[in-house]
């Protein structure tokens, strides 16, 4: 738990374990507006998670391959080759993000209409959430961030949910939806076969 803020690298090759980083309670900026860890955290995390009341710098969770984690905002090339892990951003991103993302799942909040112009689109599709399960799993993270954080950002979407939750776009890599299809093609056999 970090009161306070965080050079570059923060979480690099987490494998377990939780970060929770917030503004110091005296503290009298916005943490949605301002940056709070520097550039690259994250990296190669492959299990664990991370809470950040603020803005990430440029590659937040590059080559995430399991971690989760919520933030506030996040620079340019955020979750580049991401390959398995969730990523919630309350916030905007900078350009670039996704780019040679295979896997994993991050869900962007886009207030003003214009992520797909900053998301690369050559290996993902922008969906909704799929269903409420999926929809209350991301409420859920956001619930747990605001618990470990103060975050008034999260605080503020959660009280105003049915508004806030038709503007999160779910950044899905068409390789994954291809996996996750044929596994559950392949469970829907079995079970047909064993009934």
């Amino acid at each position: 738990m970090l009161e306070g803020d965080s050079n570059d690298y923060m979480g690099k090759g987490l494998s377990g374990g939780q970060l929770v980083v917030f503004p110091p309670g005296a503290a009298t900026f916005n943490a949605e507006e301002n940056i709070i860890i520097g550039n690259v955290a994250l990296y190669g995390a492959t299990a664990g998670e991370a809470f950040i009341s603020g803005v990430a710098g440029e590659r937040f969770a590059v080559r995430n391959s399991g971690a989760t984690a919520v933030v506030e905002g996040l620079g340019d090339h955020g979750c580049e080759y991401m390959t398995r892990g969730r990523v919630v951003v309350l916030g905007r991103t900078g350009r670039n993000f996704a780019a040679g993302m295979s896997g994993g799942i991050a869900y962007v909040l886009d207030e003003k209409g214009d992520f797909a112009q900053r998301c690369n689109l050559e290996m993902v599709d922008l969906e909704t959430f799929a269903d409420e399960a999926e929809e209350m799993q991301v409420k859920a993270l956001i619930e747990r961030h605001a618990a470990f954080t103060r975050s008034t950002r999260a605080l503020t979407i959660l009280a105003n949910w049915s508004e806030y939750r038709s503007l999160f776009h779910k950044v899905m890599p068409l390789e994954y939806r291809r996996v996750l299809g044929e596994a559950a093609e392949t469970k829907a056999k079995a079970a047909s076969v064993a009934g």
